[in-house]
């Protein structure tokens, strides 16, 4: 199977309102997928649809290679969803919880015993497991939502933004827990409007706004869809003329200059080639301390693709 997820024009009305303009999605299995946009594009309704919440007024919807009907529980039953902001009861601990669920799923006694305490360590939670929900931080709420959605060992978890209203320690936790799920083989279809942590997870990228897709693929395609130069930074011990004249030899090179203890790399490709900067600055000498990459991010392919989507509009309505 290809296309773990596979819609075609599909739409979604409110009255009036078009939340979902003819989308075409496609994601691969086996990736951990970002669906991206700002608020209102059209996101939450479309992973409704996918989960069999709302009934969509046009268009395909193709799941785990079965059309997605809404009396399907067999396909369901292969999907793990935690919706924005779970409301978690906190009279419950997680462990109570999970057990709940896993009733609700069918799971026997002694498949919920095995299954929620590893769970629980996937997520981080091993040792407040016992504890009231009450007492959890968000971070840790929606880490026991993650573990919720992966309880009936799913092919594909959906969630809907799992970074919403954390604050950065909460973030990085929610991060690596996502980091855990894919290793396990699951793909992971996620919404989001904090690109940041999008880039730093994500493999491939759908960026949606007002219900149509603005571009779909890998972060590289997505990042090469705007021009302009991409900078590498490198902080160098015994920066010299030597090591900037190394490094202007290599083909891929535009421009080399010092700031401070710096080495600015103007490069014309998108490719990562950091590893090759750096040998050239040790082959002049310097002492590599630290090398990044600084040019267009993913907030900036954002913003772009956004802004050349509402001069396209004007131009057709002229």
């Amino acid at each position: 199977m290809e296309f773990i997820i596979e819609t075609k024009d599909l739409t979604k009305r409110y009255g009036s309102l078009v939340a979902v303009d003819e989308l075409d999605l496609k994601v691969k299995a086996d990736t951990v997928h970002g669906f991206l946009g700002p608020n209102g594009a059209g996101k939450t309704t479309t992973l409704k649809i996918l989960v069999g919440l709302l009934r969509p007024d046009g268009g395909s919807v193709n799941v785990l290679g079965q059309e997605l009907g809404w009396d399907k529980p067999d396909v369901r039953s292969r999907i793990g969803y935690m919706p924005e902001l779970p409301k978690l009861p906190k009279h419950l601990k997680g462990t109570e919880l999970l057990d709940v669920y896993g009733r609700m799923y069918g799971m026997t006694k002694e498949a919920r015993e095995k299954q929620i305490p590893e769970l629980l360590d996937m997520v981080g939670l091993k040792e407040r497991g016992n504890d009231l929900i009450g007492k959890y931080s968000k971070g840790m709420q929606q880490r026991l939502g993650m573990a919720q959605a992966l309880l009936n060992e799913p092919e594909l978890v959906i969630l809907d933004e799992p970074g919403l209203g954390l604050d950065p320690v909460g973030m990085v936790e929610v991060r690596e827990t996502m980091k855990e799920i894919a290793k396990e083989g699951v793909t992971v279809f996620l919404s989001s409007h904090l690109l940041h942590e999008v880039e730093q997870i994500c493999s491939h990228v759908t960026i949606i706004n007002k219900g149509v897709a603005v571009a779909s693929g890998t972060l590289k395609q997505i990042s090469a869809k705007v021009k302009g130069p991409v900078t590498i930074e490198a902080e160098v011990n015994k920066l010299s003329k030597a090591v900037i004249k190394k490094v202007k030899e290599l083909p891929f090179v535009t421009e080399a200059s010092r700031e401070g203890k710096k080495l600015l790399v103007e490069i014309k490709t998108r490719d990562d080639v950091r590893s090759q900067v750096s040998e050239a600055i040790t082959a002049g000498g310097g002492i590599v301390i630290s090398i990044n990459l600084r040019g267009e991010s993913l907030e900036d392919v954002f913003m772009d693709l956004l802004a050349e989507r509402k001069r396209e509009k004007k131009e057709v309505a002229k």
